[in-house]
């Protein structure tokens, strides 16, 4: 096989300014220099003429670069900051969500030579950065080469009897053609992925039922009632339809004619609150509004006009900006197209900066999928007993304590190979504490999540994972209660970037006379979501000897080494 190549989203604005730093060719001229570009009625506006897409190519790929300007890194985390960026490559914009989307395309191995580089300092040990460069590797091609074969569709989703599902499809066209003044202004507003990037479709057709909007990623159906719902006969068929639809696994939100017309603003972020909160499919539904679960995660599947975007969502790439080693260049050599297998797959290897002495799991964090070899262990080898940390007693005593653990140092020239400047800002991450007071916690939570709690009462742990990362927390307020999660939206929802991670315990302070707390306390353990390699125990275990291959098989239980390609 050859070395395949990659698309890389770098950056999303609605106007972009970069500089050819060689001449490059696009739609069969060259270009050089400055150049800007920007979204304009639906299109990329450059050089006085408008463009769907725009492709630069370098006439002389192992040299040629580009440079972009005021490109953001460390989206929404503590360290979010601008910086101008240098990539080798093919330079792509395309119109994405409203604005204008940069992609990089690289190959593999160059794009390691980044990653590495980005996530790694340059005093890395060789086996760490050996380590990392295969576990980056088998993460960006692992969906690429893991594809399931294509399946047949299963029962139901479009299972009307064929000539009703011929008549259903005349009916959505005809509706689509004559729609009410409510659907029209909805639809307006809806259209283009307007809300949050998630997009619609109108007049859909669910089994023997046309639905007036729905959007699919999220099993979410939006349905605009004019008066003759009022009807007892009619009322009667809305409750057979919606318990048809919650069959198929759709949630429906009903609005009235008046609601959307008088009221879009409430409407619109009704319909936002609930694509937040709404369980993905794979997951289950809690009831009603304001007693659910509303579990989130956010995996890379989120891009879907690349393969990966460059940001700490996917993997740290920062093109040429960051100067590469030899060393570095030496550990991606010599594991060239190495990669983890486990059962003939190529290995989900995620990765993250510290697990806090032990191992999550990935079903914890992200779809209810379990991996083998992404399962609970000790970071550590002289003592590897475990307490069962899904146990809130045993959480709590593990977490307030600072067991032995490859992560657990403090030693500046370890620490040193794995954080960067702006990560080194961060001084406390085998064990944190963070004091919120009632006016800012509850101002947080309103700001990041869009819900209004009133003030907070209490944090009541609902699910732990293996590393005792909390998987489902009840947030109690004065005003309503909800359960939350995956880890990532609590760490999310707590935080004005993100909490270090979601392993923490919950003290409260109260004033005098007061039922309510005045002050919160969180204590916990660990930075990132714990799955897979820890990043800095693996930086320990280079400094005591361990090969990378014993790293690897140490964070990755039952895997193999491959060469792929």
């Amino acid at each position: 096989m050859q070395e395949p190549k990659l698309s890389v989203g770098i950056m999303f604005e609605s106007k972009i300014d970069f500089s050819l730093l060689n001449a490059y060719l696009c739609n069969g001229k060259e270009f050089f220099g400055n150049q800007t570009v920007e979204f304009c009625d639906g299109k990329i506006h450059w050089n006085g003429s408008f463009h769907n897409e725009l492709v630069f190519t370098p006439q002389q790929e192992e040299t040629d670069s580009f440079e972009l300007f005021n490109v953001t890194i460390g989206i929404n985390f503590h360290w979010e900051r601008k910086e101008n960026q240098r990539f080798k490559g093919a330079l792509k914009i395309i119109v994405e969500n409203e604005k204008l989307t940069v992609i990089n395309v690289i190959s593999v191995e160059e794009y390691l030579t980044s990653v590495i580089s980005s996530e790694m300092s340059a005093t890395a040990s060789l086996e760490l950065l050996k380590a990392h460069a295969v576990i980056s590797r088998s993460w960006v091609l692992a969906p690429k080469y893991n594809r399931p074969a294509p399946q047949p569709p299963k029962g139901g989703v479009k299972s009307a009897y064929p000539p009703l599902y011929s008549r259903l499809k005349e009916l959505a066209l005809i509706n689509r053609h004559n729609p009410t003044d409510a659907e029209n202004f909805l639809w307006e507003n809806l259209k283009g992925k307007n809300i949050d990037g998630y997009k619609f479709r109108r007049q859909h057709i669910i089994d023997d039922c046309i639905v007036d909007f729905v959007c699919l990623s999220k099993k979410l159906v939006v349905e605009v009632d004019g008066k003759y719902h009022n009807e007892p006969d009619v009322q009667e068929y809305d409750k057979l339809r919606t318990q048809l639809l919650n069959k198929h696994g759709y949630e429906i939100i009903r609005f009235t004619n008046e609601e959307v017309l008088f009221d879009i603003e409430n409407t619109l972020n009704q319909i936002k609150l609930e694509l937040r909160t709404k369980t993905p499919p794979s997951g289950g539904w809690g009831a009603g509004r304001s007693g659910g679960a509303g579990l989130l995660w956010y995996e890379r599947d989120a891009h879907t006009n690349f393969d990966v975007c460059a940001d700490d969502h996917c993997q740290r790439y920062q093109g040429i900006t960051r100067a590469s080693t030899e060393i570095v260049k030496q550990a991606i050599v010599e594991t060239y197209g190495q990669v983890l297998i486990y059962d003939n797959k190529i290995c989900d290897a995620r990765f993250s900066k510290c697990c806090g002495g032990v191992f999550e799991e990935f079903q914890n964090c992200w779809d209810d999928v379990y991996h083998p070899y992404l399962r609970k262990t000790r970071d550590y080898k002289s003592d590897t007993f475990l307490p069962d940390l899904t146990v809130e007693n045993e959480a709590q005593k593990w977490i307030r304590t600072s067991p032995d653990a490859f992560c657990n140092t403090r030693d500046k020239q370890i620490l040193s190979q794995v954080l960067n400047n702006y990560d080194q800002e961060t001084t406390d991450f085998y064990r944190w504490k963070v004091e919120y007071s009632q006016e800012e916690l509850s101002a947080l939570i309103l700001k990041r999540s869009g819900v209004d709690y009133g003030e907070i009462i209490d944090f009541v742990p609902i699910e732990r994972g293996t590393s005792g990362r909390l998987v489902q927390l009840k947030i109690v307020g004065t005003k309503q209660t909800r359960i939350i999660g995956k880890e990532l939206e609590i760490r999310r929802t707590l935080s004005e970037s993100h909490l270090y991670s979601s392993a923490f315990v919950v003290d409260r302070e109260f004033s005098e006379e007061s039922e309510i707390p005045s002050t919160f306390i969180l204590t916990g353990a660990g930075w990132g979501h714990g799955v897979g390699l820890c990043q800095i125990g693996a930086a320990v275990m280079g400094e005591e000897g361990y090969s990378y291959e014993e790293i690897l098989l140490h964070y990755y239980i039952g895997a193999k080494i491959e060469k792929w390609y």
